[in-house]
């Protein structure tokens, strides 16, 4: 007589099957993982995966809505637990974007480094993705709102969030081994485009000769 699950064995499996695939999809790429593949590392039938997701595709826009909503709670906590001055606060969610990468490769290859579009084909990935973008974009608007930066906070936001995605993926591809450790380099970037964007000084008016 086959067992009854509980909601709680349900909740279980998943788990372990969303924990299988990101790693899977983060290796393989989603082309290269199969319903049988990851049945086979859950010792489960190969039908039994489909019994909890309509999909290969449906597993990996939960997986990535997943990954993407706890990409959003480690940028909310150092935006709130950051000073209150802005500069502090995007300090502190550089660092925290870096820390959740380096912690979760899986998770953050799979947000970013897949072939498949972000929509709202799927209930909560699009949602997820557009929530956490806006801990990027808030950013640049309060450098703008304080006087910090004198150009478009939105494309000031998306190239930050572009060369701190960059050092990313240069760290986790093994290519800073002989660069300047990852913070001084991120200190540097974001240095650097405060300066850039910062409000132009009114030019002196030369005194009259006598």
């Amino acid at each position: 007589m086959p067992r009854y699950l509980t909601e709680q064995d349900i909740a279980d499996f998943r788990a372990e099957l969303c924990k299988v695939a990101t790693e899977r999809f983060a290796r393989f790429g989603y082309e290269g993982v199969t319903m049988r593949q990851l049945a086979d590392a859950l010792g489960c039938s190969p039908k039994t995966p489909y019994r909890y997701f309509k999909d290969k595709a449906d597993i990996l826009a939960t997986v990535r809505a997943q990954a993407f909503e706890k990409f959003s709670d480690a940028l909310e906590t150092a935006v709130t637990n950051a000073p209150g001055d802005p500069v502090s606060k995007a300090q502190a969610v550089g660092e925290a974007y870096h820390r959740f990468a380096m912690k979760n490769p899986h998770a953050y290859r799979i947000m970013f480094d897949i072939e498949a579009p972000i929509d709202d084909s799927h209930p909560e990935l699009g949602p997820k993705a557009r929530h956490a973008a806006t801990y990027i974009t808030s950013t640049a608007e309060r450098l703008a709102k304080a006087g910090l930066i004198d150009v478009d906070p939105t494309l000031f936001g998306w190239s930050m969030w572009a060369a701190t995605h960059g050092l990313v993926m240069l760290q986790q591809a093994g290519m800073l081994e002989h660069a300047p450790d990852y913070r001084t380099l991120a200190q540097f970037h974001g240095a650097l485009m405060l300066r850039g964007a910062a409000p132009t000084a009114p030019a002196k008016k030369a005194g009259k000769k006598r």
